[in-house]
């Protein structure tokens, strides 16, 4: 069945949501990771603060399709959003918050609609939403991207060594969807740094736009990568995407 967006309610907060599939709108490429909008197609405005100002797992469902787009001293790269996780307020153990307000996690606790960039394992950096009004420490962390602009840039700058990685023989070798699969590689390849941290959303360095790219299944599950808070089933992904990096 067609959703429409009037149709989405968001999940209370002391309730858990179910694992779900679910029809999502129409359909991003599954073969086609990289593939462009239509030349035709109409882009709307960068989302506005309200966006980002609600619910993290409604902020989340819907980031889904949406562009991720980074501006680094005029090259331009970005990627349809496939997978994210949510990190929810203090009582979350697995959330930067989960310890109270620090100078690390301020960010979490300030406006809404800001990126929250840190540095995991002292290797990759990576990078989060800002979500909720201020005070209520919440985020989205984007885990995966399917490619659509500046290509060979991303081929670039993953074949580059870096701390604890070595350089990649031969970038070209890496598949389009392998390029932004994973928060930390999505970050590399999108030249996203510690210099982002608290970086304006709504701004024109670093936004999220909708290309009307959408997802036809929605998944959810529970959180990877982590050692705590494991039962929180606050991941979402396209079903189905190569570029997911988690199943």
């Amino acid at each position: 069945m067609r959703m429409r967006p009037d149709d989405k309610q968001s999940t209370p907060r002391g309730r858990r949501p179910q694992r779900t599939e679910r029809t999502f709108f129409s359909a991003i490429p599954a073969d086609s990771a990289s593939a462009a909008p239509p030349a035709a197609i109409v882009v709307t405005p960068k989302f506005p603060r309200g966006f980002y100002a609600r619910p993290t797992l409604d902020v989340a469902r819907e980031l889904l399709g949406k562009v991720l787009v980074h501006d680094r001293r005029g090259v331009r790269t970005s990627g349809a959003i496939v997978e994210v996780e949510a990190y929810i307020g203090e009582a979350d153990p697995a959330c930067h918050a989960a310890p109270g307000p620090t100078r690390r996690n301020e960010p979490l606790y300030g406006v809404p609609g800001h990126a929250y960039v840190y540095l995991n394992y002292g290797i990759h950096c990576l990078v989060n939403v800002v979500t909720e009004p201020p005070g209520s420490p919440a985020a989205v962390l984007i885990r995966a991207l399917a490619p659509i602009d500046g290509i060979d840039v991303m081929r670039r700058r993953r074949a580059r060594a870096m701390k604890g990685r070595r350089a990649a023989q031969n970038g070209n070798a890496i598949p389009e969807h392998d390029l932004c699969r994973g928060p930390g590689n999505l970050t590399m390849a999108m030249g996203i740094t510690l210099a982002e941290n608290r970086a304006d959303l709504t701004g024109d360095r670093l936004f999220i736009e909708d290309r009307r790219i959408t997802v036809d299944s929605l998944a959810s599950g529970t959180r990877i990568g982590i050692r705590v808070g494991t039962d929180r089933p606050w991941r979402f992904w396209a079903a189905g995407h190569p570029a997911v990096s988690g199943r």
